[in-house]
């Protein structure tokens, strides 16, 4: 079985893998607001109830990528050709923040692994579920429905999330190891946040390709 079959249409389309999918996100959805628990309650407690909308920056992602799959499903059973700027600006949104904090939470589980952190079994988990967040949006991407005006406003959004996080720092909370490194973690989330929207915007452009 060639790689060629795990990136078809047919295998990545399959319902019943879409299936499994919407399930997974969803529950790790659930798991990942509950992840933050403390910290939306500290935030509660010390700054006003808006930043709130800033601090689960994963669990966000996981379920805007959860409703882009679900708008699959109804794709696969209904034949539904309905594209619309909600949809758009939550498919995008899913594959942007999915990409930049799947690959942000595994750089800083090993950098602070690298300054002595020990890894404990709920890193390991951390690393995988998040890796798999962001393949999963590099992956599906190709078959959203989004397009160059729906990765402008998210993508100015992705930016104006890390000015806020970092600025007020209400940026997940990290090991106490990277406490001294938050410019660098600064820079590179931007950094992130950029090559996301960019490959965003790959996305996009190879699928309007590929209808030519």
């Amino acid at each position: 079985m060639s790689f060629s079959f795990f990136w078809s249409r047919s295998f990545l389309l399959n319902r019943h893998l879409l299936w499994l999918l919407f399930f997974t996100n969803f529950l790790g959805t659930i798991y990942g607001y509950y992840w933050y628990k403390n910290q939306l309650i500290y935030t509660m407690n010390e700054y006003s109830n808006w930043f709130l909308f800033v601090v689960p920056d994963s669990p966000t992602a996981s379920l805007f990528f959860t409703i882009s799959i679900l708008y699959l499903l109804v794709d696969e059973y209904t034949n539904s050709k309905k594209r619309g700027l909600l949809r758009g600006i939550i498919e995008v949104f899913g594959v942007i923040t999915s990409v930049k904090y799947g690959i942000w939470a595994v750089v800083m589980i090993f950098a602070a692994a690298s300054q002595g952190d020990v890894m404990v079994w709920q890193d390991w988990m951390l690393t995988v579920s998040h890796l798999g967040m962001a393949l999963e949006a590099l992956l599906f991407m190709r078959f959203f429905a989004f397009k160059l005006i729906h990765i402008v406003p998210v993508g100015i959004w992705a930016l104006f999330n890390d000015v806020v996080d970092y600025k007020y720092d209400v940026f997940p909370w990290l090991p106490t190891e990277l406490r001294d490194d938050l410019l660098v973690i600064q820079i590179f989330t931007i950094l992130l946040s950029i090559l996301s929207i960019f490959a965003a915007y790959i996305g996009f452009k190879h699928r309007v390709n590929d209808r030519k």
